[in-house]
């Protein structure tokens, strides 16, 4: 495992956190801790990911896509279980947060593996 890797990829993972949790929060309703505290930690979790993971995917896009899909479905499933709101259904709010999290998984392995030249 290579250091430099994982905690770039951490911290991009916790900044990509703060990210999602300024554009939920950017909203009518006030987010509990609780779901501010799941909203950081989930993103983090897949920069977390993404640093110690040793599996060869064929091309860093892929792996950071597939990666960020796979931690996010538990976020989108806690997503669901969030009040009813008129503007987001939600099945809405399941879909959104994993596309967001393939999308934060493919911009934490760009900027690890292209700009830091973090390769695994």
């Amino acid at each position: 495992m290579k250091t430099k890797r994982l905690v770039i990829a951490t911290i991009l993972g916790f900044l990509s956190g703060l990210v999602c949790y300024g554009m939920a929060s950017s909203g009518n309703e006030n987010l509990s801790i609780y779901l501010a505290f799941n909203i950081i930690i989930s993103r983090t979790l897949i920069g977390f990911a993404i640093g110690i993971s040793q599996f060869k995917m064929g091309h860093w896009a892929i792996h950071g896509i597939v990666l960020g899909l796979l931690f996010s479905i538990p976020a989108g499933l806690g997503a669901m279980m969030g009040p009813e709101n008129p503007e987001f259904s939600k099945n809405m709010m399941f879909v959104a947060t994993v596309v967001m999290g393939m999308i934060y998984g493919l911009l934490i392995e760009l900027i690890t593996s292209v700009v830091f030249k973090a390769r695994q």
